[in-house]
């Protein structure tokens, strides 16, 4: 059994997972989140996360979570740790080929998939950085003037107020 966010809905697994958000976005500067948390539970940032979820849970409503089958009670294998080890047991930097898995599609090749907004910012892209490419000039003034183009100028030392040793 899980909980919905008294403010924003937001699914959470457990009364912990709960206590977790509300105080993660309520330190992020949300408003609502902390106006929610000093009505209902004053004192909120000295509660442990199963202090403050005893306090809240009475105030938010149960929903249905979903509930998966793993060994040993872990969590499934899903998401972007996962992905991250999947990618770094293959063979060569980046490749997403594991032991009986097929090798996913490219996002930055295969435009199956692309819609139009995103072959049009692609194609700018590419534009630019090629534009970026082609011009020498930006490097060359950057090194004649040894990149100071942007401090002031001095002539002689810099004035002193008589107290070098202070």
């Amino acid at each position: 059994m899980g909980y919905a966010c008294p403010i924003c809905g937001a699914e959470q697994a457990d009364g912990v997972h709960l206590a977790n958000h509300l105080a993660v976005t309520a330190s992020l500067g949300r408003p609502d989140h902390e106006a929610w948390l000093a009505e209902y539970a004053p004192d909120w940032r000295d509660d442990s996360p199963d202090e403050l979820a005893d306090r809240v849970t009475p105030h938010a409503t149960e929903i249905e979570t979903p509930t998966f089958e793993t060994d040993e009670g872990s969590r499934p294998q899903t998401g972007f740790e996962h992905e991250l080890a999947a990618q770094t047991r293959g063979p060569g930097r980046g490749s997403r080929a594991t032991a009986g898995r097929e090798m996913r599609a490219d996002p930055l090749t295969d435009t199956a998939d692309r819609s139009a907004d995103v072959e049009s910012v692609l194609a700018e892209a590419r534009e630019l950085t090629a534009e970026m490419r082609a011009d020498p000039d930006d490097e060359r003034d950057d090194a004649e003037t040894g990149g100071d183009e942007h401090e002031e100028a001095t002539d002689g030392p810099a004035p002193t107020d008589g107290d070098e040793n202070a």
